[in-house]
């Protein structure tokens, strides 16, 4: 049996409200028993984009038509009444005055009907229904249709199902889920009363800087105890004169067939039950006939054996326990202390075999013969054996010291031949303590966009090494930016997107960090959540450069969308998929770089796409040093130079804090740098960028943010340095403790290996050079 419900409902009080906020909230529960029973409770939130003017007078229409409607018609059933409804108060909407100065879509509308058992919900624009079931936080199926004002075509679509004891159902605005978090929504209606619920909510959200619309509507389902009946029914008399008589049949002689056949039937039931009882008293019978084994009589053993029985069991069984502890400890004896003497022997042996190894291979590279220029293919191909050799003699037991020298000079020379550069940073910018750097890109006046912890958009001039802040959150029209969170590049623009999903435009006026801050409109209904990546720009026309499409990798949707501009370029058409096909893995993209081909930075690699389609002969070569030096990689930031099919990637390899350089035509290896010792290491990189020199001899410069602010680094080799020949003393394959590539010092170095005292020292036979 379905429990009956009581419906408790939480809401802020007008008083409580923000004085920004225009929203309305309806709760409209019927008293009368047919229309709870027909229509049930009706319970809706109507949010305000921006605040001011007739924002409030209009949110307060549309829950009055909503209502009066909803109950006025009774024509169908409740999903298509409360579509009605909502259609309804959209033209009463569209002709009053109260949508004066409203822009279309501005108003976000979450309605909910409970009638019994049973839940209908309906959104639409910047609302949100969330269904809150054994803790776990759910959003109905159903598509949202865009907000009020629209034309007579808007879209309504209910969604139904069951509303049991223990459910929640919040109404909310989006602008509200976006500050406080679908978590803290989950966390509030679970733990809470719907009162308290609401009412916690609405600090976090005053609390976290929130502004504008604030409306949250909560609704939990309990149980109804049924009522106590306080009297016993009692049987009333039959008013029938024949009541309690024996029924007959009116068929003549029915009867008389019908106790004839019950006699039969008993007879045989009791036929069946002598049988039975026969045959089990015949089985009884013949087994009392078969012979059986007396009964023993019990015999009383004496007190005095059972305790000699036992003595004799535990003596046993301590002297087995005594053999196996003799044969364990005599076997690790065996195989342990007394074979010892023979173990180090093999260990030695193989340790310093493999030492000596790659010592030798080590010093036919670097000592006088000098292959690292003479035949570099050999060169690498010795390095990598005597890399492969270290890690032989490491793992048999040799002196860690000294591999580690030896690896040392293997490593400098391998990255000599791997064009593995070390090169100086410097620091450019600082951010002020206990705020940090989020994200970085170079602008439209060739000065460095900043954003960090603050909420803020710093603009830091490479070249005059001043700072200024340019866009903070909360400023612009309407509600205000959000805190920022992406830039981009659009020609003479600056584009910023907040964290609520919106595109800013910041044009410079001046090259001190004067601009002008303005929203832009985005056409479609598709949403910007905090899973975009990246987006990146391409102008159409050289010679309009104000004129850009947009490009915005789209994970919900698995698709990258590509926005046309409108003819002044103030805003943006509604998009169209870039990609042809809708298998390509968005949900993994980490960063775009557009150059008429769209570079895009995935997990393991880059992927490059033109018109649509994947270029599949297009992937970053493994660097050489991946399977010796720093093998895996995990590639995040990148940046590009050049025009399409020119020029050079830059990709940032956070697992080992250096910077690869690939060819953007065919993603072959070039290059690679790592910060020098004592410098800043490309570590935890926030974004980066390339300057380019003036001419093609001069070495670009890379600017790239961490937590900590801006640095820079001059991507250009250092001087080669030299290698100094080393000789070779039989019984000391050591190498000097000076460094890797220095020349060794006159004093002999120990052996590797640690012989025994009791040993004579063995002297290995020098090979001949090559």
């Amino acid at each position: 049996m379905t429990s009956r419900l009581q419906l408790k409902y939480g809401l802020v009080s007008e008083r409580d409200r923000l004085s920004t906020s225009a929203d309305a909230v309806l709760v409209s529960e019927p008293t009368t028993g047919s229309k709870a029973r027909t229509k049930g409770s009706l319970y809706a939130i109507v949010t305000a984009r921006t605040h001011g003017g007739r924002s409030g007078d209009a949110c307060n229409l549309v829950a009055d038509v909503i209502r009066r409607e909803y109950y006025y018609d009774e024509s169908a059933g409740i999903p298509i009444v409360l579509q009605k409804a909502v259609r309804s108060a959209n033209r009463r909407l569209r002709h009053s005055r109260e949508a004066s100065g409203l822009a279309k879509g501005s108003l976000g509308v979450a309605v909910a009907v409970v009638r019994g058992n049973e839940l209908y919900v309906s959104t639409c624009g910047e609302a949100e229904a969330y269904l809150v079931r054994a803790a776990r936080l759910l959003m109905p199926e159903r598509e949202p249709g865009s907000g009020l004002p629209a034309d007579d075509s808007l879209r309504v679509d209910v969604w139904r199902g069951d509303f049991s004891v223990g459910d929640s159902l919040l109404l909310c605005s989006r602008n509200l889920v976006d500050v406080v978090g679908t978590e803290e929504l989950k966390n509030a209606v679970v733990t809470l009363h719907p009162q308290s619920a609401v009412e916690h909510l609405h600090h976090l959200f005053v609390a976290a800087g929130g502004e504008g619309s604030d409306a949250v509507l909560a609704l939990e389902a309990s149980e109804v105890s049924l009522s106590r009946v306080e009297h016993r029914l009692v049987p009333v008399s039959p008013s029938e004169p024949l009541a309690g008589a024996p029924e007959r049949s009116p068929i003549p002689l029915a009867d008389h067939f019908a106790g004839a056949a019950l006699a039969v039937q008993d007879r045989a039931i009791a036929a069946r039950s002598v049988l039975r009882d026969g045959a089990e008293r015949a089985v009884n019978a013949v087994l009392d006939l078969m012979p059986r084994r007396r009964t023993p009589y019990r015999r009383i053993r004496p007190q005095t054996s059972r305790r000699e029985m036992q003595r004799r069991t535990a003596a046993a069984m301590l002297s087995f326990l005594g053999v196996v502890a003799l044969l364990g400890g005599g076997l690790w004896l065996w195989q342990g202390p007394l074979r010892q003497s023979e173990r180090p022997i093999q260990q030695v042996t193989t340790g310093e075999a493999a030492y000596r190894a790659a010592n030798d291979k080590a010093e036919r590279v670097l000592g006088s013969a000098d292959l690292l220029h003479a035949n570099p293919t050999q060169a690498r191909q010795l390095l990598r054996e005597a890399w492969a050799d270290l890690d032989r003699a490491a793992a048999a037991g040799a002196n860690a010291g000294a591999v580690a020298t030896l690896r040392g000079r293997v490593a400098a020379g391998l990255d000599l031949l791997y064009d593995a550069h070390r090169i100086p940073t410097s620091r450019l910018y600082g951010v002020p303590e206990g705020v940090a750097a989020t994200a970085l890109i170079r602008g439209p006046d060739a000065a460095a966009y900043l954003i960090t912890t603050e909420r803020t958009v710093v603009r830091f001039d490479t070249a005059s090494r001043q700072a200024a802040t340019v866009a903070r959150a909360g400023e612009g029209t309407g509600v205000g930016m959000g805190a920022p969170v992406l830039l981009a590049r659009g020609g003479p623009d600056l584009l910023v997107v907040d964290i609520r999903g919106g595109l800013w435009r910041w044009r410079p006026s001046d090259d001190q960090g004067g601009g002008t801050l303005g929203s832009i409109r985005i056409g479609g209904e598709q949403q910007w959540g905090r899973d975009v990546p990246d987006l990146g720009t391409f102008i159409i026309n050289p010679n309009r450069p104000e004129l850009y499409r947009l490009y915005v990798a789209h994970p919900q949707s698995g698709q990258v969308l590509r926005y046309e501009p409108v003819a002044d370029g103030g805003s943006f058409l509604a998009p169209t998929p870039y990609f042809l096909g809708d298998e390509e893995p968005v949900e993994t993209f980490r960063q775009l770089f557009i150059d008429g081909d769209i570079f895009a930075l995935a997990e393991e690699n880059v992927l490059r796409y033109y018109n649509g389609r994947r270029v599949t002969s297009f992937a970053l070569a493994d660097p050489p040093d991946a399977a010796d030096l720093r093998p895996g990689h995990d590639y995040q930031r990148f940046a590009g130079t050049g025009p399409r099919q020119v020029g050079r990637l830059y990709v940032f390899d956070a697992t080992h804090s250096r910077m690869l350089v690939y060819d953007k035509n065919d993603g072959t290896y070039i290059e690679q740098f790592i910060a020098a010792e004592g410098a800043q290491a490309f570590s935890d990189v926030r974004g980066m960028y390339l300057v380019e020199g003036e001419t093609e001899a001069d070495a670009p410069r890379l600017i790239f943010a961490t937590p900590q602010g801006i640095y820079q680094a001059v991507l250009e080799a250092p001087p080669e340095p030299s290698i100094t020949p080393r000789p070779t003393t039989p019984g000391s394959p050591g190498p000097s403790p000076t460094g890797p590539l220095a020349s060794p010092t006159d004093s002999a170095e120990p052996s590797p290996i640690a012989s025994p005292s009791d040993r004579p020292r063995r002297t290995p036979r020098t090979s001949p050079a090559p």
